[in-house]
């Protein structure tokens, strides 16, 4: 009986200390994983370098070499500054709505009500 109980508790102990031993070595990849589970991945091949030495030449364009437009690059200035345009003429041609003029026009009413102000319209 002596020889089954410690048998049996010396064959629990290494299951204890296994267990514990993963728990700690868990714990540590817990904390040092990334935040992301997906892994890094990098672009190109790695045969050839992606940096374009520089030239002196502003945009890499030597001077009397003309520059080809992009596609997208006249309908960007076009529909920037028509927008630009538009919101001007809005601005400058919206309703006065401010508190300082709806205050004004009607103090002006109501003294003309009284008979304080003469009418403009009268004369």
């Amino acid at each position: 009986m002596t020889t089954l109980a410690s048998r049996h508790l010396a064959s629990s102990l290494p299951l204890v200390n296994r267990s514990l031993s993963l728990v700690r070595v868990s714990n540590a990849p817990v904390l040092l994983r990334p935040f992301s589970s997906t892994t890094l991945q990098r672009s190109g091949d790695g045969t050839h370098s992606h940096y374009d030495p520089p030239s002196g030449w502003l945009w890499g364009i030597p001077p009397g070499e003309k520059r080809e437009k992009e596609g997208w690059e006249g309908v960007w200035i076009y529909g920037f500054f028509g927008g630009l345009l538009m919101g001007v003429v809005a601005y400058a041609y919206k309703p006065d709505s401010s508190i300082q003029t709806w205050a004004l026009e009607e103090a002006r009413r109501r003294l003309e009500s009284e008979g304080i102000l003469p009418d403009p319209q009268k004369k």
